[in-house]
């Protein structure tokens, strides 16, 4: 069962809706520890001062901002307690916007908001009113001790909560020099063609059919050194150059369409084109 991570209320005009926080997503990485190759034993990781080689204790260590190479400005806990965000239990909704006005890039982590105790009603009663209206909430709430700009929306009749980014915190792709020139034209039958492998290569959001294959890969090679078995080293496929576009478009196509031919018992199914309200639905979940 898992546990709310905080508690609080959703605060928009003079309606304040009791609510309990959940993560939405378990990450399942595959951790390792650091080892000491001669005996097996687990590395100690100690904070030590370069100048003097001694290790230095947790409560001999102080902030620092580096403003030039080794000159820095010590922080006291003090001082940057007296500019914390004031600690509140309300995610404030600031404004609501329409959901594909969000670009994906802005998430980052997402929650889950259930109702709190005798909220149930306000709570089915806001999910509604934004599912009706199409909108997503911009609010700001403080989550251990730092101050969050999320989006609220509703999903499957429950609330999500996805934390932000902001937008001085996305980089701007015109800052690369490798993004594509302006200039680049590519042919009418070009476009065609890419357009059709995309059409080849459409199918319906599946969530179920993705799965994390290095990972499951990572722990049956535990598993079989556990056991003592031979692990063979498979060798690195390089990718090839592609030297004719549209020779590559083609065999890309006839490639799909049979791959779909198949995959639908070798009958003239019908295509299904993507709805947009299922490609609206696809940005949110990103």
């Amino acid at each position: 069962m898992p546990r709310s991570i905080w508690t609080g209320a959703i605060s928009f005009g003079l309606v304040n809706v009791p609510v309990k926080l959940y993560s939405a997503v378990s990450k399942k990485s595959v951790r390792f520890h650091q080892l000491h190759d001669k005996d097996g034993v687990r590395i100690q990781q100690k904070r030590v001062c370069p100048a003097d080689g001694e290790e230095v204790a947790y409560e001999n260590i102080v902030k620092g901002y580096e403003i030039t190479p080794d000159q820095y400005v010590v922080i006291e806990p003090g001082e940057l307690e007296a500019l914390e965000p004031r600690k509140t239990k309300t995610i404030d909704i600031e404004d609501f916007v329409d959901l594909d006005d969000i670009d994906p890039i802005f998430y980052d982590h997402p929650y889950y908001l259930m109702p709190g105790t005798g909220a149930a009603k306000p709570y089915k009663l806001l999910v509604d009113a934004m599912e009706e209206a199409g909108k997503v909430g911009i609010a700001r709430v403080v989550i251990r001790q730092k101050e969050q700009l999320v989006a609220l929306r509703p999903a499957d009749g429950a609330l999500a909560m996805s934390t932000m980014n902001f937008a001085d915190e996305v980089v701007d792709p015109d800052r690369f020099d490798e993004k594509p020139d302006a200039e680049v034209e590519t042919s009418k039958r070009e476009l065609d063609m890419a357009k059709q492998l995309i059409d080849s290569l459409s199918s319906d959001w599946e969530p179920d059919k993705y799965r994390d294959t290095y990972r499951e890969r990572v722990l049956e090679l535990i598993e079989q050194k556990a056991e003592g078995k031979e692990i063979a080293v498979q060798p690195v496929e390089e990718p090839q150059p592609v030297p004719d576009l549209m020779a590559a478009l083609e065999a890309s196509v006839k490639a799909a369409r049979q791959d779909k031919s198949k995959s639908d018992g070798g009958g003239d199914s019908k295509k299904k084109s993507p709805a947009k309200k299922s490609g609206a639905r696809t940005k949110a979940k990103a």
